[in-house]
């Protein structure tokens, strides 16, 4: 009789569990997290749950369009608080800046200029507070990993997908 061996089988270990990265966020970016998660808890979610009701009282539920709208819209909304109370839990909230406020680190603005004489100012932030147009970059985007750890002063090569970009820091702050 044939069996198949699984990783357990073979060598009688389990097998190595995926490392949970810690997520990184600045103070402003979980106070954002946590207004969104009070605005659907405590305003959003009550209101769409009274139109449920009063849809439901007025009868025929298979043809009502605003009750299957707004049970549609709950569902919605208890996925996201429920993704943003576990969220919140999960993250690290980084408000003390470094020991060496002169070198690129979490919540840093960093402002480079590109070898076209272009400056462009960028803070690095956490994944659930990036947003290129306000210059938030994920921390684990092309750009920040290679700003992190460098210092004012510091020239680097970038690899994007346009290609590479050299970059010159010309200042690091850690306060707006």
């Amino acid at each position: 009789m044939l069996r198949s061996m699984s990783a357990r089988d073979s060598d009688g270990d389990d097998p190595p569990k995926p490392q949970k990265r810690v997520a990184y966020i600045t103070p402003e970016g979980a106070k954002k997290l946590r207004a969104e998660l009070d605005e659907l808890w405590l305003v959003e979610r009550p209101r769409v749950t009274q139109q449920v009701a009063d849809a439901a009282a007025l009868g025929d539920r298979s043809e009502n369009a605003e009750y299957i709208y707004g049970k549609r819209r709950l569902r919605e909304i208890d996925r996201r608080v429920r993704f943003l109370s576990k969220r919140l839990d999960e993250i690290r909230i980084v408000s003390e800046p470094p020991s060496d406020p002169k070198r690129c680190f979490f919540g840093a603005w960093v402002t480079v200029e590109d070898e076209d004489g272009a400056e462009k100012t960028y803070r690095i932030v956490g994944a659930d507070e990036s947003d290129l147009s306000s210059g938030y970059i994920s921390m684990d985007s092309p750009v920040a990993k290679a700003l992190l750890g460098k210092r004012e002063g510091d020239t680097l090569t970038i690899k994007v997908p346009k290609g590479d970009v050299e970059y010159t820091i010309l200042h690091v702050k850690y306060s707006a």
